[in-house]
C-alpha cells in the first residue's frame, strides 16, 4: 500500500539540472531535477554517508559532493563505483505539492513484492 508523503512544494523543487536535500517523515531525500523530471533518491551515499542533495547532476545521475560517487536517478545504480546502489522513491505531483511514496522503495528500479 502506498504511503504518499509531502516532500516539498512544487515552487520549492530544484530547477532543471539541480538537486536539493529534503525530508519526508524523517527520511532524508535527495530530490533531483533531470531534464524537467523530478526523481527522489536516498540522500545518503553508501560510501561515507555523503549528502547527495548537496551534490550535482551529470547527465542522468547525481554525483556525491564528497568523493564523486555517481548514481543514476531512475535506477539508483552506481555508475562510479560500479555495483553500488541507493534506494529510489516514486514521486508524484498533486496540485502544488511534490509527494514521495515511502512504502514503495524502488531499489535498482525493482519494487519489492
Amino acid at each position: 500500500m502506498a504511503e504518499w508523503v509531502r516532500l516539498c512544494g512544487l515552487s520549492e523543487a530544484p530547477a532543471v539540472g539541480q538537486v536539493m536535500e529534503a525530508e519526508a517523515a524523517g527520511v532524508g531525500i535527495c530530490l533531483a531535477n533531470v531534464n524537467g523530471e523530478l526523481s527522489a533518491l536516498d540522500n545518503w551515499c553508501p560510501h561515507r554517508r555523503g549528502p547527495l542533495g548537496q551534490g550535482w547532476v551529470e547527465g542522468e545521475s547525481v554525483v556525491c559532493p564528497w568523493h564523486s560517487w555517481t548514481f543514476h536517478v531512475k535506477t539508483g545504480v552506481g555508475e562510479f563505483p560500479v555495483k553500488e546502489k541507493i534506494d529510489i522513491f516514486p514521486v508524484k505531483i498533486e496540485g502544488e505539492d511534490v509527494l514521495v511514496d515511502l512504502e514503495r522503495i524502488q531499489a535498482s528500479g525493482v519494487e519489492p513484492t
